[in-house]
Parts: C-alpha cells; structure tokens; sequence
C-alpha cells in the first residue's frame, strides 16, 4: 500500500479523510506522522498558490506524496475578497466570528447578496502535480443561522437549498459542499490510478 500526505494538523479533518479514501488503497498519513511539527507557509496571491505550495513543500522536505487543500469565500459585491484571506479576514488571530462581524459589516445594505466557496486541492505524485476544484455558488445572509459547522457556514446559503451549511447535516453538508466536490474528484483520480496499476 502506497504511502499519501495529507498535509494537515488537524486530527478531525484527517478521519474523514481517510474515510472518503479508504477503497483507494493508500495509507493516509497526516503531518504528525511523518514528523512535520511546524506550520507550512502559505505566502501565495491565489487558493491555487497557496494548496500548491503547501503540497509541494512536504514532498520536497519530506519526500512523501502529498496532498493538501485551500479554501476561499469569494464575495462578488466584494470583488472576490475575502478570497485566499478568508482564514484571518478580520487580522491574524481573528476567530471565525471575527471573520463573520467584518463580512455582514462590508456588506452591510449591499442588495447584491452572490458569493461562492472554492476549494482547491493540490495533489503531487511523483513531483507531479494535479490539482482538483471545486465551487458552490449561494449568497450572503445578513444574520448568522445554524450551530455547525465552521468558518463563513452560519452565513452562507448555498444555492437551491434553504439551510445554511450551519444548519445542514455533516453528511449533506459533505455531499454538497466544495469541499466534498473537490475531494470526490481526488478520490476518483487516485482509484483510477490503483486500476491502471
């Protein structure tokens, strides 16, 4: 079984990852594992820039294949922002109601409501790199709703839906969202690449 980096800290993120790949037949590992203790840089302009980086950064320190993803909130009112600052919108160390005030106060009375989450994982095997995208288009409310989930979730109406990812089900919420997409396509990849083994 083929050895695979997600490059993350976080214990939960890593469970249900390694729940969604358990049928590609990699063994997947997460920074701990491998030794990595530090936080990897993610000094790029784009979403893209930023998963490339962090992937690359394990494979050429570590020489394991990796992968690692990044995520945006990209306001259209905004012109895109919060975008790759989505994390620490509001200033380093801000916390994710932090992120939320400063969101509904910029768009506070703005009529045009449209927004999208992008995730973006990077995936490099063997140097190479493939990445996978993926976009749920919805709106802004102009309050919070919903106790799950994290980040921009209680403010977020994804399209054709009439609960926020804050008032979803995991399971729906992982079906749906962009996150989930991307990693469905990741997942898709590397089964097809067990079969062509």
């Amino acid at each position: 079984m083929k050895k695979l980096v997600f490059a993350t800290h976080n214990i939960h993120k890593l469970r249900e990852i390694r729940q969604i790949l358990e049928k590609t037949n990699f063994e997947i590992l997460g920074l701990n594992d491998i030794g990595c203790l530090e936080e990897i840089p993610e000094t790029q302009p784009t979403i893209e820039g930023n998963a490339s980086q962090k992937s690359f950064f394990v494979y050429d320190k570590y020489g394991f294949n990796c992968f690692s993803d990044d995520t945006g909130l990209e306001i259209e009112a905004l012109n895109g922002k919060p975008g790759v600052f989505s994390a620490r919108y509001a200033g380093e160390g801000a916390s994710f109601a932090d992120n939320i005030r400063k969101v509904l106060a910029e768009m506070n009375e703005i009529e045009n409501r449209k927004a999208k989450f992008k995730t973006v994982i990077s995936l490099v095997l063997d140097g190479k790199e493939f990445q996978f995208e993926g976009i749920v288009e919805g709106e802004i409310l102009t309050f919070e709703r919903g106790n799950d989930g994290f980040g921009y979730d209680p403010i977020f109406l994804p399209k054709g839906f009439d609960q926020t990812f804050a008032e979803m089900s995991p399971q729906l919420k992982n079906i749906i969202s962009h996150r989930g997409m991307a990693t469905k396509k990741l997942f898709e990849f590397l089964t097809q690449k067990i079969c062509e083994k």
